[in-house]
């Protein structure tokens, strides 16, 4: 039997994304996101409009999308309840943030120069999105601008990068999950893929035809 009920988060389960971002000082930052989706080479994430990634996302309108597996996990729950913002916003405050200047040292993580921005990636990830900001969207808008607390962005993915560990046999272009154990959140915990359940009708389509212009620009020539 269903019940009618009104839970405090709905983060049933997305993949986990530290998301680099440059800093007014020319340092970087690093935020750990789960509210995420990708619709071919376009990304949607949802920020806080009050968090130091926003505000360096809307000045630089660049940024990278580190995914996470398994193995990266320690270093990804050090980032917890840490800001670049200082001082601390009083929402995050609430809630036991702190002001960390150097999110790197604080994860252990290695940053490594990207191809087309500025950001710098992060080494350890399998997975690294170089991103720009395409387009913003207010969350909440229709409640009135004040109580406007999250903003969405729409990225456009320009380059991918994906450790060899990943990919499938003989197809470099393509992330076999059962090698790759992606990180992911679901009600404020880690988890990771299980064993394949079913087999999928939509794996007989050819992923070349989900090839666009967006995939093409993307790729290195």
């Amino acid at each position: 039997m269903h019940h009618v009920s009104s839970p405090s988060i709905l983060y049933f389960g997305t993949p986990v994304v530290v998301i680099s971002t440059l800093n007014e000082d020319g340092t970087s930052n690093l935020a750990p996101i789960s509210s995420v989706f990708w619709l071919g080479y376009r990304c949607m994430i949802g920020l806080s409009a009050q968090s130091k990634t926003t505000e360096n996302l809307l000045r630089t309108r660049e940024c990278v999308l580190n995914l996470p597996s398994v193995n990266q996990a320690a270093g990804v729950d050090r980032l917890a309840l840490t800001t670049g913002s200082d001082p601390v916003p009083p929402g995050k405050a609430s809630r036991g943030y702190q002001h960390e200047s150097d999110k790197w040292r604080r994860s252990g993580f290695t940053p490594l120069p990207s191809n087309v921005v500025d950001t710098p990636r992060i080494y350890e990830c399998p997975v690294q999105l170089e991103a720009s900001l395409a387009a913003i969207h207010p969350m909440g808008a229709d409640a009135g601008a004040a109580n406007i607390r999250i903003l969405s962005f729409e990225l456009k993915i320009l380059r991918v990068h994906l450790h060899e560990s990943i990919l499938a046999d003989g197809r470099p272009h393509h992330v076999d999950p059962d090698k790759w154990r992606p990180l992911i959140m679901s009600f404020q915990q880690f988890y990771s893929l299980g064993e394949r359940v079913h087999s999928s009708t939509l794996a007989q389509v050819p992923e070349h035809l989900y090839r666009t212009a967006d995939t093409e620009s993307a790729a290195v020539r």
